[in-house]
């Protein structure tokens, strides 16, 4: 019989530390958000709530004004995004943080997931008709198979 020595800790062989899960204020993303939380819950794991914000192209000609309500916009979502992570606290007793990171929403959660040494990422399925052909943010996560992606309808 031989005897099992641990090396210490394997990613992903003691069950998920940090549950990563994309938000973004739609349905599927607070749904997906619930599912990460109940994970996280039963997993004991740290539960990472992440808004990745986007950022307005370079070359966009918009006037100073324009500029700045899109800005108060993205800063008043982020607000309305907290408020709804703040009642899944109350539902769920779990341990969680709340982060915003800019850039595309893709290239948003991969940073996030490599941060935050995400060992699960969690997102809503697209409401977006054409990426049911084109491809969702969360085929892409899926297709990285960098860690075991959960998409919730």
């Amino acid at each position: 019989m031989t005897e099992h020595v641990s090396t210490g800790f394997e990613r992903g062989t003691d069950g998920p530390k940090v549950i990563l899960a994309g938000v973004d204020g739609s349905q599927s993303s607070l749904r997906a958000a619930a599912y990460a939380a109940g994970l996280a819950r039963r997993q004991n794991a740290l539960l990472a709530l992440v808004y990745v914000q986007p950022v307005m192209p370079a070359g966009a000609s918009l006037g100073a004004p324009v500029a700045e309500a899109t800005e108060e916009i993205a800063e008043g979502l982020v607000a309305e995004i907290r408020e709804s992570a703040e009642r899944l606290k109350g539902v769920y007793d779990v341990r969680w943080q709340f982060h915003t990171f800019r850039g595309d929403a893709y290239a948003g959660l991969v940073s996030a997931a490599d941060e935050l040494m995400a060992d699960a990422v969690v997102v809503g399925a697209s409401e977006q008709a054409g990426h049911r052909i084109v491809g969702s943010v969360a085929v892409r996560l899926v297709k990285a198979g960098r860690w075991p992606v959960t998409v919730v309808p």
